[in-house]
């Protein structure tokens, strides 16, 4: 039995929609495309044929982990969080750290974190250090570069 995938609902529909694009629209483009090179004789070197194949292989390895992914999805709204003063799941996180430097993080399920864009993985180092922690609370975190104090200064949750 997988684990359980928390995820926010934007994130879900993602999956959900990349899904249905790779199953529903691609897929079957690739499928034709594939019956129409396998009738053009020699395989060994039709390149559409090659590609085709290999292109399904990839999309049916893909939606395969993406079912898998959705079947153990737990939805979580983080506007219905019962504590908004802690940082939990979903929480928009400003942080400071020794140089008062501040960075906004969200706090995000594995699959649509984006560190580029500010959505961590709700089990990296920086979000486990952040759970339960309230304004002014003060963190470390172990990175490859040594430890860092970080300072929450703001913690904000979506409206409902």
């Amino acid at each position: 039995m997988e684990k359980s995938n928390p995820i926010t609902a934007a994130g879900f529909a993602a999956l959900r929609a990349e899904y249905i694009d790779l199953f529903e629209v691609e897929r079957p483009k690739l499928v034709e495309t594939i019956s129409w090179a396998a009738g053009n004789g020699d395989r060994s070197e039709n390149g559409d044929y090659i590609y085709g194949r290999k292109r399904l292989r990839e999309i049916d390895r893909r939606t395969n982990f993406l079912s898998k992914r959705m079947a153990a999805a737990q939805v979580i709204d983080p506007a219905r969080q019962p504590d908004k003063a802690r940082v939990w799941f979903g929480a928009t996180v400003t942080i400071a750290d020794e140089e008062e430097n501040e960075r906004v993080v969200t706090l995000v399920g594995e699959d649509e974190a984006e560190a580029g864009a500010g959505r961590i993985s709700w089990k990296s180092p920086l979000a486990r250090a952040l759970k339960g922690a309230g304004i002014g609370d003060v963190r470390g975190v172990d990175l490859p570069a040594g430890r860092k104090e970080y300072e929450v200064v703001a913690i904000a949750y979506p409206s409902c």
